[in-house]
């Protein structure tokens, strides 16, 4: 077999039907659409929760509560889990999520006290609990405060 005699697969490669070009095309007037209706008209065929005309799924439940939309989502890390880093690392949430302890990217950290660490640590997150800051800072290591960019 040579270059020259490649051919795509027998009914592979078929022409594009055209369209609305003319009664003898076998598409023409109404190109395949029908009459009226949805689907016949020009643009959307139809809008995400369209139901039919029957009242959306979203509109039928009842609306409750408040959710505020400039909240802040942190990602939790326990200080126990804090002990498998080496004495005196400097721990950012670069380092975190690089470990595996924290999953998302460009979310915000925040230390909390669950469990002991027994080495001095020096830790860099954008909020910590009053006892991980305590905890942290007993066994001689620091806990850094970092702004969110």
């Amino acid at each position: 077999m040579k270059l020259h005699d490649l051919r795509p697969s027998p009914g592979s490669k078929t022409k594009k039907k055209r369209v609305g070009r003319g009664p003898s095309s076998g598409r023409g007037k109404t190109a395949g659409k029908g009459h009226k209706g949805l689907l016949a008209r020009a643009g959307r065929a139809n809008m995400v929760g369209f139901e039919g005309g029957q009242m959306p799924l979203i509109r039928r439940l009842p609306k409750r509560g408040f959710i505020n939309s400039f909240r802040t989502e942190y990602a939790i890390v326990n200080l126990k889990t804090l002990s498998s880093f080496e004495t005196g690392q400097v721990i950012t949430p670069q380092v975190l999520r690089e470990s595996g302890l924290v999953k998302k990217r460009g979310i915000s950290v925040k230390i909390l006290g669950e469990g002991e660490i027994d080495r001095p640590l020096i830790v860099e997150a954008h909020r910590f609990s009053a006892s991980a800051r305590a905890k942290i800072e007993q066994r001689g290591g620091q806990a850094r405060v970092i702004q969110r960019a």
